[in-house]
């Protein structure tokens, strides 16, 4: 039940994180557009849910969706450190993964990288939400708030960071999703569960840092 949850929980996020994708790419198309797309966001559903109402559902079931998800992920690491007298499960070894065939980099990154990306989530929320730190300069323009942060090399930087961590995250979570969900039926399946996750992570990860490293290199200002 909780593998069940935290792979829901995760599709929910990895949808989120298409459609942000795709407001970020908004970019391309000018301030007025972009600045346009963010007021939307906030008069969606008008007037049958009151301003900004339709972006706090979303916020409320994204905010469910990651406390679950990370409930669900310390849990079974205990039950399975607990499990294991603290040891880790047994790998089977082979010529290509001495460490055991199981441990992959995306796995192992796994808690680590969950980390990072919520040291980072929080860091983007006050930059270019909150608009409480503000590299760069200032500004009620969500677009100027955007080129005027990843015109800057280390926040440039930071972000590909955060975001090699998220593609990690997802190559191993989109798979695991998946097969917790009953996709993982055969070896054909396993090698189309593999490509999908590859794609989704890749797409996510190129397509967030099209915009920034655009803008350091004055394709966008």
């Amino acid at each position: 039940m909780l593998k069940v949850a935290m792979a829901i929980s995760g599709l929910i996020l990895v949808l989120y994180l298409l459609a942000h994708m795709y407001g970020n790419l908004k970019v391309f198309a000018g301030q007025e557009a972009f600045d346009g797309y963010s007021h939307h966001l906030r008069t969606m559903g008008e007037p049958l849910l009151p301003y900004a109402g339709a972006l706090w559902i979303i916020r409320v079931v994204l905010l469910v969706a990651v406390i679950l998800h990370i409930y669900c992920a310390v849990t079974l690491w205990r039950r399975m450190r607990l499990a294991t007298a603290g040891g880790g499960g047994q790998r089977y070894e082979s010529t290509k993964a001495r460490r055991g065939n199981q441990r992959t980099y995306a796995s192992f990154t796994m808690r680590w990288g969950g980390v990072v990306i919520a040291l980072f989530v929080v860091y983007h929320l006050l930059h270019l939400t909150w608009n409480t730190i503000s590299p760069g300069g200032a500004s009620g323009s969500p677009y100027e708030r955007v080129v005027n942060g990843f015109s800057i090399w280390w926040v440039v930087l930071s972000y590909t960071v955060a975001l090699l961590a998220v593609g990690f995250h997802l190559r191993h979570g989109v798979w695991a999703a998946l097969a917790s969900l009953g996709a993982n039926t055969s070896q054909r399946r396993r090698r189309h569960l593999n490509v999908l996750a590859t794609v989704v992570a890749l797409l996510i990860t190129v397509g967030f840092l099209i915009p920034p490293f655009a803008i350091l290199f004055g394709l966008v200002g």
